[in-house]
């Protein structure tokens, strides 16, 4: 009659001595180094402990409908300009010129946020006037929620000259996050949340468009004006204005931030155990060898025999 396995299991064979022996040392040793070496070993090779993470969100962007519009009609330093504030406009005197202007925030994927913003102003120039360059400066708020909750003023400045005067310029880039240090990974974060303009102050200095932007790149969180491409049109004709056209999109942001604290211990965790179960199966052999040979003198206890019929 054929026989056939029907169950199986181990066989557990313990191997004995007394507290104070080589072998007791040597087992306390091998505990050492097989949950201790990995450690070691994963902190060693870089990037146990997760000090940076990203994230991706798309900021929620509103216009602010504040703006500086700063044209030079010539070489000699004559120029036209206007805003969105008074002072400022008090302050040009003559070379202030009115404008038309048409803004749209468009929500393309029905979100609830706005994807782009595209802003046309329509410079009304005399018949002898020709434009030869831009300044633009425009501000928005900037809002962040999935993470740390950040709410700021942000700005976008482009400009653009040439040797040939122009009847129109159009500007197209991405309102991109520029941060210095990472983000937290909650609480709310409000600390620039003003406006980069003084409207209430009456002193030119304010209006300054090289100060402002001095003062507004020394901010660790900030947002700019990137990958402009800017078209310039020539041949405008004297009863025409100077046209000014702008689209900017408001991209998905891949954000840095610091890792929360069980974020941290997942992370290094993960590591640590990938490394311990080599270390697991590598001692394990070396014990099974020593004690099997008795290399280290011990006592043996076999499992119950096994009774066949």
């Amino acid at each position: 009659m054929a026989f056939y396995d029907v169950y199986t299991h181990p066989a557990v064979i313990r191997y004995r001595t007394r507290v104070c022996t080589r072998a007791t040392l040597f087992v306390c040793v091998v505990l050492c180094l097989t949950y201790v070496s990995p450690l070691l070993v994963a902190y060693r090779s870089q990037g146990f402990w997760l000090k940076r993470s990203t994230y991706e969100e798309q900021a929620f962007v509103q216009f602010q409908y504040e703006m500086i519009v700063i044209g030079a009609t010539d070489a000699a330093g004559s120029y036209v300009a206007w805003s969105t504030f008074p002072n400022f406009n008090r302050l040009i005197g003559d070379s202030l010129r009115i404008p038309n202007v048409s803004v749209q925030e468009k929500d393309i994927d029905q979100d609830g946020k706005s994807d782009l913003l595209t802003l046309q102003i329509d410079i009304p120039l005399k018949p002898e006037e020709q434009m030869f360059s831009i300044q633009l400066l425009l501000t928005f708020s900037y809002q962040l929620f999935r993470m740390s909750t950040v709410v700021m003023q942000t700005l976008a400045f482009a400009q653009h000259s040439s040797a040939v005067p122009g009847s129109q310029l159009f500007i197209s880039g991405d309102l991109k996050l520029n941060q210095r240090t990472p983000l937290p990974h909650r609480g709310l974060h409000t600390a620039y949340n003003v406006s980069p303009i003084d409207a209430s102050s009456p002193f030119a200095s304010t209006y300054d468009l090289a100060n402002i932007v001095r003062l507004y790149q020394q901010r660790n969180l900030s947002a700019r004006l990137s990958g402009v491409v800017p078209v310039w049109t020539l041949g405008r004709a004297a009863d025409s204005p100077f046209q000014i056209n702008a689209q900017i999109n408001y991209p998905v942001e891949t954000i840095t931030y610091q890792p929360g604290f069980w974020e941290t211990i997942k992370f290094a965790w993960i590591q640590y155990v990938s490394v311990l179960l080599v270390f697991l199966w590598v001692f394990q052999r070396i014990q099974t060898f020593v004690f099997q040979n008795q290399v280290l003198p011990t006592t043996t206890v076999q499992p119950f025999k096994q009774h066949s019929s």
